[in-house]
């Protein structure tokens, strides 16, 4: 006589799917860690430490851990994200299915497969739509990709299967509006975002998303106001903190107020304050705007170098990165170090067994022109940086990253043509911006560069 089959004792979480364990403290702690992940207060690491100890059996909470270390864009981070993969594979070889997805999808990720893992992600949304994980993890490396569609689609597949009550929805809801605005779908990923942040103003993603969308329609002082009045809840114990402070710059500089973006890299993007490659890089990134506009931000430039202490595995690991690495050493007047990096970033761009990477073709089609039009115009060769940039500009999406991070290729344009006689380019994409938002003070300046009249 057969015995009888042993029932289930596995927990379900807060949006009732099945997990891995049977000990609630290593689910109460993993839900900890899940919420800290979406509102980005705090670092969930602790949560997920003290859930694998709960229940060393369960797997989830090591795939998580994967998965933050990996969303951080970092090469440096590769060999300790697949030492968790590794420990997780045997403890889900019986967990549930949605787990089990989780690590096929991240081994991709780590394997520099991101399309393939967004694809899995969207599969595993098809039967979990309230899988906050595979949301927040594919929105991340969609935005990695460029793929400006699925940023809005994704989240729209999901959101009606939601319970508006759950505390994890005006995060969802942040996710919907960044896609909005990708799309340029302004006044709806403004009115999404404000929805979102007025049921939970601890929703950092959703702050960020309003802010897009008002920079992309030439409201800085809207966007400055809107940063200022959410500040409390952002700008501390945050880690989206640095990137919003990268975009209160932004709008300042938008205004031309050049000593209040001084003032903003004294105090929230230089030293401790960036820790991290992707805050350094967006320091990078302010920094040649003003580098553009005339600005001696030199002395600044040395000493982000000095303190991003790029590693070699960097090289060529996203092609995004390796862009705004290029601005550093441009900026700092080291041609040499750029010209290595731009060697370093080619020689694994051609190397065969990088193919099976999404970051292969890009490399090399987008970023190594990218990066060589900038060398072009840093080494006082205009023209070429004109031509160089022009002809790729149309795949730039492809680096990833948003609208206005990728702007600084533009503005790189327009400082070329600025130093080249006659070149009709430069008026083109003046034009482009005034249909797209009023004369801003930037646009006026970049007018007055490019000796053209707004009139």
């Amino acid at each position: 006589m057969s015995s009888p089959p042993v029932p289930c004792l596995c927990l379900r979480d807060a949006r009732d799917q099945r997990l891995g364990t049977a000990v609630r403290e290593a689910a109460d702690h993993a839900e900890s860690a899940l919420t800290r992940m979406m509102s980005f207060q705090g670092s969930p690491l602790p949560d997920l430490d003290t859930a694998h100890a709960a229940d060393p059996t369960w797997g989830l909470p090591l795939l998580m851990q994967a998965g933050h270390w990996l969303s951080l864009d970092e090469a440096t981070h590769l060999p300790r994200a697949l030492a968790l993969l590794d420990q997780a594979a045997p403890l889900c070889a019986e967990a549930p299915p949605r787990e089990q997805a989780h690590l096929v999808a991240l081994r991709a990720v780590a394997e520099g497969r991101w399309q393939q893992a967004c694809r899995l992600w969207d599969e595993l949304l098809l039967e979990h739509p309230r899988d906050a994980l595979a949301l927040q993890w594919a929105h991340h490396w969609d935005l990695c990709l460029g793929d400006t569609l699925s940023l809005r689609l994704r989240p729209a597949r999901s959101l009606p299967e939601w319970d508006e009550s759950d505390p994890l929805f005006p995060h969802m809801l942040g996710l919907y509006a960044f896609g909005l605005e990708e799309n340029n779908l302004y006044p709806q990923a403004e009115d999404v975002g404000r929805r979102a942040v007025g049921a939970s103003p601890s929703a950092p993603w959703a702050v960020h998303a309003v802010a897009h969308a008002l920079d992309m329609q030439g409201r800085f002082e809207d966007g400055t106001a809107w940063l200022r009045q959410h500040q409390p809840r952002w700008a501390e114990d945050n880690v989206f903190a640095a990137h919003l402070w990268w975009h209160m710059a932004l709008f300042r500089l938008e205004a031309l107020d050049l000593p209040g973006v001084h003032r903003l890299m004294d105090a929230h993007l230089t030293g401790p304050a960036t820790p991290t490659l992707a805050q350094r890089l967006d320091a990078a990134s302010l920094l040649w705007r003003m580098h553009l506009l005339g600005e001696d931000v030199g002395a600044r430039f040395v000493q982000l170098l000095h303190e991003a202490a790029v590693p070699p595995e960097e090289a060529g690991h996203w092609a995004f990165n390796d862009v705004h690495l290029m601005l550093a050493y441009l900026g700092a007047g080291e041609l040499v170090q750029a010209e290595g990096w731009l060697a370093r970033c080619a020689a694994r761009a051609m190397q065969p067994e990088e193919a099976r990477r999404s970051n292969h073709a890009v490399a090399r089609e987008v970023g190594l022109p990218v990066m060589r039009g900038l060398l072009a115009l840093a080494c006082g060769e205009a023209e070429q940086a004109l031509a160089t940039l022009q002809a790729v500009r149309p795949m730039v999406r492809r680096l990833g990253g948003s609208h206005v991070q990728r702007d600084l290729v533009d503005q790189t344009l327009m400082a070329a043509a600025a130093q080249v006689p006659h070149a009709p380019v430069g008026r083109a994409l003046l034009n482009e911006r005034l249909m797209a938002k009023p004369a801003t003070p930037l646009t006026r300046r970049w007018a007055e560069r490019l000796r053209l009249s707004l009139s």
